[in-house]
C-alpha cells in the first residue's frame, strides 16, 4: 500500500494526490490519502470534492494522529521532498527504476509533484460547490479572461509578476478584443480595488470571499476561484504559482505569466 500525506495549500495537495495515484497505478498498489486539516488548509476533503473510487481518503486533524503515526512507523519506505527531488527526472516524474524498486508500505509526505498531471478527473467539486461555480461562470460568455494575482505569501510571484505587468497584459487583451471581461482571483483586496478602478465595469470576482486559509469557508472560496479561472478562455497568471498552473491545466487553456 502507498500512504500519502500531501502538504501545503490546495493546489499543491491536488498535484501530490495526482502523483500518488499515478505511482499507485504503476506499482499496482492501493492508495490511501491522509488529508491533514491544519492552518494551511483547514477544510475536510469531503467539503470540497465528491467521493472518489480510485483511492481512500482519511481526514486527520493532527500530526500526532495515532493512525498516521502507525503508518509512519510501519512504513518500509519513507519519501520526503528531498528524496523526491533527488530521484525526479528532467520530465518531472520519479525515475522508473527508482519507483519500481521502492519497498512496499510506502509513506510519502511532500508538497512536491512527482508525476506531471495529465488530468484532474479525481477532483469533482461537491454539488454545493458546483452550484456556486456554475452561478459565477454563467455570466462569463466567450470573451472572459482569468486573472490570478498572488500577493500575500508568495515572494517570487510578488517580485516577478508586478501589478504593472498584469495591467499591461490585460490592456493587450482589450486591444485584441474590446469585449473582453476579466475574472479576477487574488488574495489581496487592495489589489482588487486598484484593478477595478483601472478597468471599470470589466471585473468579475467573488466579492464576498473569505481569505482565511485556516477556515473551511476560505478554502471553499479558493476552490471557487480555481474552478472559475479554469472556465475562462485564457489565464493571465502569477509567476511560480501552482494555483495559476492548475487552473490552466484543468481544461488545457492557454496562460500568460505576467512579467515573463
Amino acid at each position: 500500500m502507498i500512504i500519502i500525506q500531501p502538504s501545503g495549500g490546495l493546489c499543491n495537495r491536488m498535484r501530490v494526490i495526482n502523483s500518488g495515484w499515478r505511482l499507485a497505478q504503476e506499482r499496482k498498489e492501493r492508495l490511501l490519502v491522509l488529508w491533514n486539516c491544519n492552518p494551511e488548509l483547514n477544510c475536510p476533503f469531503e467539503d470540497l470534492f465528491q467521493p472518489v473510487k480510485e483511492f481512500r481518503i482519511t481526514d486527520i486533524r493532527s500530526v500526532a494522529n495515532p493512525r498516521k503515526l502507525f503508518y509512519q512507523k510501519t512504513a518500509r519506505t519513507y519519501l520526503t521532498n528531498e528524496e523526491i527531488l533527488a530521484h525526479r527526472g528532467p520530465d518531472g516524474r520519479l525515475r522508473t527504476d527508482y519507483a519500481q524498486n521502492l519497498k512496499s508500505n510506502i509513506y510519502i509526505f511532500t508538497w512536491e509533484q512527482f508525476y506531471p498531471a495529465e488530468d484532474y478527473h479525481l477532483f469533482l467539486p461537491t454539488g454545493k460547490m458546483q452550484d456556486r461555480i456554475d452561478a459565477m461562470t454563467s455570466g462569463f460568455g466567450s470573451s472572459c479572461v482569468g486573472v490570478h494575482i498572488r500577493r500575500t505569501d508568495n515572494g517570487p510571484a510578488i517580485g516577478k509578476s508586478s501589478t504593472e505587468c498584469f495591467i499591461e497584459c490585460m490592456e493587450k487583451e482589450l486591444d485584441e478584443d474590446p469585449d473582453t471581461r476579466f475574472y479576477l482571483a487574488t488574495d489581496d483586496l487592495e489589489e482588487e480595488k486598484l484593478i477595478r478602478e483601472r478597468f471599470p465595469g470589466r471585473i468579475l470576482s467573488n466579492e464576498k470571499r473569505c481569505l482565511r486559509r485556516d477556515s473551511a469557508e476560505g478554502i471553499q472560496d479558493a476552490l471557487l476561484d480555481l474552478y472559475c479561472l479554469a472556465n475562462t478562455r485564457k489565464i493571465i497568471g502569477s509567476y511560480f504559482s501552482s494555483f495559476t498552473d492548475i487552473a490552466a491545466d484543468m481544461h488545457k487553456i492557454p496562460k500568460t505569466i505576467a512579467g515573463e
